[in-house]
């Protein structure tokens, strides 16, 4: 006889678990959530470092869940999550003491709904900023916009969430290949990322902050094919088509406040509460096995919010998969979205050169730092990274994010504290003697680009400090392989109906009638905020005849 019963049970309690319960429970199954940690969110969370009274995400930082449609669909702004919308967005600094910067085109006009609207104004200041670089590539900016706008951004929110086509069927974004008033190039989802950056834009200034995004948004590098999502997204990061956000209180705050309306719905989750095994009989998921040996019915279906390798090799380690598959889990490839990742406390922000250039510059939620120089950009930072572990020196690719100007809950008054973001390479590619050591040295070596830049940026700048390294990523999160953040290399060939493997792009579990996989190793890919829980959820609607609250919503997804 089973311990306890519930008509779903969700495996692992992390995003997406978090995400998946509130529509399964929502849908009336009654539902239980088993983590192994002793709080639920995954990446979706906060530290109290590199100081007291300073606040980390150690892990996810950037986000817009106020896009997501669980914010609207379970009113999480009620629960507890707010977000700040900056005047500023996007901006490249280089060392030649200029720098750009980028006005969001769509802002958010109202911060409760996150519903957006056209800033003619924003455009403009954009539109000249990139022009004292190029004029070509100020009206290719203003040309995207005008296509961003008529099809591109509707067309990418529905393919994020919404389930992958089957192959031959067009999915939102294949649609805009075959439409010719929508602009967009079929040969830029073949194209690596330098060849698309060199397509669309001649300056080097502007092909430089395309192919900084590219990692940003999917940790891939501009050698690999991004694929028509990566595309948009970049497009989008690096042009400041729409307002960046900043979670009040830090990404935790996703958490909580999806935790509360679960629990408001009379949902159950249990931490410490590691699971063992899947149990399968006949051909469908009964229940779990927890590793303390207690057993939980599972009366209609079985949810895993764990990668793939822990879930076909581990969970459902008695079940018997076909030879191909179990190879093709096994050689996914996790070679990308390593990175140096943290915090800085400082006594005062960075005091930038180029302000001398535009007095605006430092006042921007994204700031990059970097050479102008594309070659390196393109190649050479790669190359840097995979043998010798980090960028050389006065030639890394620096993201900061001052969220403390906005967010008074980040630092103590009157100071600041700075995420800071530049790539490594895959875990097995150095030994922990060497990661540690880097550890060691990735601050100092910060600091002396940073200085570059901004001279203030010295050691008596620093209250304290705290980074992470990819061996840091795999000690914290299992299903991280390698230390990427996005749970498998996010290039094209790893993407929509390919992702993680096509066996599995539909995030049902061969062989088992009622076992399910929402976790970000789905598609659409790594980060808070996205679809593969949402996506999972319509799958389950559909094979149990469910509440479909999209429909109800008046939504295309």
């Amino acid at each position: 006889m089973a311990d306890m019963s519930f008509d779903a049970v969700v495996v692992g309690g992390g995003h997406h678990a978090t995400i998946i319960s509130n529509y399964l429970q929502h849908a009336g199954l009654e539902t239980g959530v088993f983590e192994r940690l002793q709080e639920v969110g995954g990446g979706a969370c906060g530290d109290e470092l590199p100081a007291p009274a300073f606040l980390q995400n150690p892990c996810a930082h950037f986000t817009r869940m106020f896009g997501h449609p669980a914010y609207h669909d379970f009113n999480l702004r009620k629960f507890g999550l707010h977000y700040v919308f900056p005047e500023g967005n996007e901006a490249m600094v280089f060392p030649d003491e200029t720098c750009f910067i980028g006005y969001t085109a769509f802002p958010v006009v109202d911060p409760v709904t996150g519903k957006e609207g056209f800033s003619n104004d924003n455009f403009q200041k954009t539109y000249n900023e990139i022009a004292r670089y190029s004029k070509r590539d100020a009206d290719t900016y203003e040309w995207i916009v005008e296509r961003y706008e008529k099809s591109w951004r509707d067309a990418f929110r529905q393919y994020r969430y919404s389930p992958p086509t089957p192959w031959g069927v067009s999915n939102a974004l294949e649609a805009l290949f075959e439409d010719k008033e929508s602009g967009f190039d079929p040969v830029w989802h073949h194209m690596n990322g330098i060849q698309v950056a060199r397509d669309l834009f001649e300056s080097p200034e502007m092909q430089i902050l395309f192919m900084r995004a590219i990692p940003t948004s999917s940790g891939s590098f501009p050698i690999d094919t991004i694929g028509a999502y990566m595309v948009v997204h970049c497009l989008g990061l690096m042009l400041s088509l729409e307002s960046a956000s900043i979670v009040s209180g830090g990404t935790h705050a996703i958490t909580h406040a999806l935790q509360r309306s679960y629990s408001s719905m009379g949902g159950s989750f249990f931490v410490e509460s590691e699971v063992d095994q899947v149990l399968v009989e006949n051909g469908r998921a009964v229940g779990i096995r927890l590793v303390n040996g207690a057993e939980i019915e599972a009366r209609k279906l079985v949810v895993s919010d764990l990668g793939v390798p822990q879930t076909m090799l581990r969970m459902l380690r008695d079940h018997k998969i076909s030879d191909r598959l179990r190879h093709r889990v096994k050689t996914i490839d996790y070679d990308r979205a390593q990175i140096f990742w943290g915090n800085v406390a400082l006594h005062e922000l960075p005091d930038y050169k180029a302000k001398s250039f535009n007095p605006d510059l430092g006042y921007q939620p994204r700031l990059y730092l970097g050479p102008k120089d594309v070659d390196y950009v393109a190649y050479n930072y790669m190359s840097d990274i995979y043998t010798t572990g980090m960028a050389r020196p006065g030639h890394m690719l620096w993201l900061t994010a001052p969220d403390s100007i906005w967010d008074v809950n980040r630092a103590p008054e009157g100071k600041h504290t700075i995420l800071i973001e530049d790539f490594a390479a895959p875990r097995r590619f150095f030994s922990e003697k060497e990661w540690l050591k880097m550890k060691r040295e990735i601050v100092d070596r910060a600091l002396k680009d940073w200085q570059i830049y901004a001279p203030n940026m010295t050691w008596d700048n620093v209250i304290a400090h705290n980074i992470q390294t990819p061996l840091d990523v795999t000690y914290r999160h299992l299903d991280m392989k390698e230390g990427g953040w996005v749970e498998g290399a996010m290039m094209l060939s790893q993407q929509d109906r390919f992702r993680p493997v096509p066996e599995l792009s539909n995030y049902r579990i061969p062989g088992i009638d009622n076992m399910y996989i929402c976790s970000s190793n789905l598609h659409s890919c790594g980060g808070i905020g996205r679809g593969s829980s949402y996506n999972c959820f319509k799958i389950i609607a559909e094979d149990f005849n469910l509440q479909k609250i999209w429909e109800e919503k008046g939504r295309e997804y």
